[in-house]
């Protein structure tokens, strides 16, 4: 199998500039560059540069992707919108994530230990994935932490966790398409992700206000305070109305802590192991339903074939005969399959003697085509002789 690799980064809240350009076509001559991206794949050598430089330098999102199981996602936050403290219960064990510091920003290094690829016709390029992946980023940014759970069922799926252990949230469901092509690309168990999102997930993007409380947050803040805000927005803070959100929310009513209990580790692992059970009596049911229809299916294409031979009378023997004397492979099968139809016939009929009588001369006329006779025996006819 020969190598191939894909990276991909994208920038969303500063777009490249000419000098930004310049500098990564320095590091690639290949590499498809726009004011928002950079894309290059491997079939032979390697990038020259160092993804986690290209991150903090440029870029809010990297994917790399290599044909022997590697997989890495990598996602950049401005740090002051990021609760560290909040996501320690999610990450301290899982192995391959790493949460570290660059300036003003966080950056999320996703590496899992490499899979075994599932086969040797591997053939995913890549392309598509970040684009799915990318909405992951705006909603932790809005408070939606159910990335973090997901990279905390890593660890439940490696038994780095033990069974006592309460969930960090209650549940995850339902999944957003960015979160279920998070779970595929890095091969979580579906089993446990669906046992996951059987329960209601309550981020900080779904709750909401009351307009009373709003302005009650608003009329507290010092007049220094507004006027920073009003500073930021007016330069374009991208980030300034989440941060006042998240502000706003974590002294509201409304950002309590949902009622529901989130389940233990065993919890969810038995409910796993009912899904996968389900899921395997379903498809087992599936595949019998489908038997039984293929059967069903070849059962009628052998009565009409046998109902035209039948038709066809005795001019089927010279047509046997002209396939065997066709000396070739796909000739002698034909000749046995009309042979072994015949029989069917014969004995459905209790007419089995003429039936064995011009099979014996068949046999007698054509014993020199080795191939020929190979194939009757097959059908078990070698007595004939």
């Amino acid at each position: 199998m020969s190598e191939y690799q894909y990276y991909e980064f994208q920038a969303i809240d500063r777009p490249l500039n000419d000098a930004d350009r310049r500098a990564l076509r320095d590091l690639s001559t290949r590499a498809r560059i726009t004011s928002t991206s950079f894309t290059n794949s491997y079939e032979w050598g390697d990038f020259k540069g160092e993804p986690v430089d290209l991150m903090e330098r440029w870029f809010d999102m990297h994917l790399y992707l290599a044909n022997w199981g590697t997989r890495r996602l990598m996602i950049r936050f401005p740090k002051r919108l990021i609760d560290e403290q909040r996501l320690d219960g999610f990450l301290g064990a899982v192995d391959g994530v790493e949460l570290r510091e660059s300036g003003e920003n966080l950056i999320l290094d996703i590496l899992p230990e490499e899979p075994e690829p599932d086969d040797d016709d591997w053939d995913d390029d890549g392309s598509g994935w970040l684009a799915t992946l990318t909405p992951l980023r705006e909603d932790v940014l809005r408070g939606d932490l159910r990335l973090f759970y997901l990279l905390w069922l890593m660890a439940v799926q490696a038994e780095a966790v033990g069974p006592e252990v309460v969930a960090p949230l209650a549940g995850i469901g339902p999944m957003n398409d960015a979160l279920e092509a998070f779970a595929q690309f890095f091969c979580l168990d579906a089993d446990l992700v669906a046992a996951a999102a059987e329960r209601p997930a309550e981020t900080a993007s779904d709750r909401a206000m009351a307009s009373d409380a709003v302005q009650r947050f608003a009329a507290a803040l010092p007049d220094s305070e507004k006027t920073m805000i009003l500073t930021r927005l007016i330069e374009g803070d991208p980030h300034m109305a989440r941060e006042l959100r998240q502000r706003a929310l974590s002294l509201s009513a409304a950002a309590a802590a949902t009622a529901n209990p989130a389940p233990t580790v065993a919890e969810l692992q038995a409910r796993a192991g009912a899904i996968r059970d389900m899921r395997r009596r379903k498809e087992e049911e599936r595949l019998a339903a489908e038997r039984k229809r293929k059967e069903a299916e070849e059962a009628r294409a052998r009565r009409t074939r046998l109902n035209a031979i039948i038709e066809q009378g005795d001019s089927i023997w010279p047509e046997i005969e002209f396939e065997i004397e066709r000396r070739k492979a796909s000739g002698y099968d034909r000749a046995a399959s009309l042979l072994m139809d015949l029989k069917t016939i014969a004995a459905k009929n209790g007419d089995t003697a003429d039936f064995t009588r011009r099979l014996h001369s068949i046999f007698e006329r054509h014993a020199q085509k080795e191939r020929f006779i190979a194939r009757l025996n097959a059908f078990g006819w070698s007595g004939a002789l």
